[in-house]
């Protein structure tokens, strides 16, 4: 499968930006009833949220549901190696997503806590950040 990033965007290059404060949306569950929540503000790669996303659901061996709650809209652009400064932003190297703290990132439903909870670890591990596991209190 392909990773995520946009179809086509306003403007080709962004300025790199800070990632400050925490979120101020997507904090609680909105879909499934146990979800993984970021910690840390950090840049999370489109190859990121594949790999956690493989690691959820090959473990829950696609029973249930997950969605992804991430998308990568911010260009990160690189300078080619050993080259000169000036002559420009480099070009697009890969997509990426500002994630702050307190943002759900994946959410998962209809399988056990035990499950769930050991699915997010594995997903958790291939992230760069601290995650915590929730669950929606009944």
């Amino acid at each position: 499968m392909n990773m995520l990033s946009p179809k086509r965007t306003k403007f080709r290059k962004q300025f790199k930006g800070r990632i400050h404060g925490n979120a101020k949306g997507n904090y609680s569950l909105n879909f499934g009833s146990y979800g993984l929540k970021a910690l840390e503000p950090e840049r999370i790669t489109s190859r990121q949220i594949e790999a956690a996303r493989k690691a959820i659901t090959r473990y829950l061996k696609r029973v249930g549901r997950l969605w992804i709650r991430i998308f990568p809209d911010v260009p990160v652009s690189k300078k080619p190696a050993e080259v000169r400064m000036g002559k420009g932003k480099g070009s697009i190297e890969f997509w990426a997503c500002r994630v702050k703290p307190g943002r759900i990132m994946f959410e998962v439903d209809g399988v056990d806590l035990i499950n769930a909870k050991k699915a997010m670890t594995l997903g958790a591990a291939k992230l760069p950040i601290k995650c915590k596991f929730v669950q929606r209190n009944h």
